[in-house]
């Protein structure tokens, strides 16, 4: 059966991720479409390996600021768009958070929501882009109901959604990442807007996570957050086969999640 490979993973950089062997296993892994969030690199700073990974043909987009933020989206099929920004998108435009590419009917986006676990500053910057979002992705969803087109969006949002995706929920619920409004603000993804989360609906163990602190040894231990998602329209979310959470070899301090669909892009 032709299935559609879909991996999505923050790099916390991609010359470390690369000198970590990144790009051999990309090679190996095989996905049809790949998404990348915190690059962390100026176009400068990009080798051809990291520019084909996979030998797949993508985009970035980077932000001004160096050594920063920036995405990555690539895949087998050439897009016939791509997007770089988001109406009133304030930092997910400017810090390179987000882009879209549209194939023929499937629009695969690549994510990185901004994290408050800096300070307030930073915070009131991840509310503004939840408020920018949330009606966007309102729109895509009718949008997919009238024309057809699917959605995907692959990337870290930074939210742990339930108590089931943090291993110390109680400990967590005053801090960016856990609280309240940032969990409410997820439900209304899945509830308002009708996307689904794939992975839960393919994995409802616990214990399952993508990102884990460097302080102590969290990794070891797995007192880990579940912060990497592949968040899809409905008809796209039915065709979920099999999903994973690589952890066999580490390439940053998030594990990638990896997802396959039957049929093709």
């Amino acid at each position: 059966k032709t299935m559609l490979r879909v991996i999505t993973m923050n790099l916390n950089g991609v010359r470390s991720a690369y000198r970590k062997g990144a790009g051999e296993w990309l090679a190996a892994a095989r996905p049809d479409i790949l998404c990348w969030q915190e690059v962390r690199a100026s176009d400068s700073d990009l080798t051809p390996a990291m520019r084909r990974p996979g030998g797949l043909r993508g985009e970035f987009s980077l932000p001004e600021k160096r050594g920063y933020s920036g995405v990555g989206l690539f895949a087998r099929k050439k897009p016939i768009r791509i997007r770089r920004a988001l109406p009133n998108g304030g930092e997910l435009n400017s810090e390179g958070r987000f882009l879209q590419t549209d194939f023929a009917d499937l629009s695969a986006i690549s994510l990185y929501m901004p994290s408050g676990s800096s300070g307030e500053s930073r915070q009131t910057i991840k509310y503004k882009a939840m408020n920018v979002l949330l009606p966007w992705l309102l729109r895509r969803r009718k949008e997919a109901d009238k024309t057809g087109r699917d959605f995907l969006i692959c990337g870290d949002i930074n939210i742990a959604h339930t108590e089931k995706d943090i291993r110390n929920w109680r400990g967590n619920r005053k801090n960016s990442g856990f609280l309240p409004e940032e969990r409410e603000w997820l439900s209304r993804v899945f509830a308002d807007a009708g996307f689904c989360d794939v992975f839960r609906m393919l994995c409802d163990e616990d214990g399952q996570y993508t990102w884990w602190s460097n302080r102590g040894r969290a990794r070891e231990n797995n007192v880990g957050w579940r912060i990497d998602y592949q968040i899809a329209t409905p008809r796209l979310a039915a065709r979920a086969h099999r999903a994973e959470i690589y952890t066999a070899q580490i390439f940053s301090d998030h594990a990638p999640l990896i997802i396959e669909y039957r049929g093709k892009l």
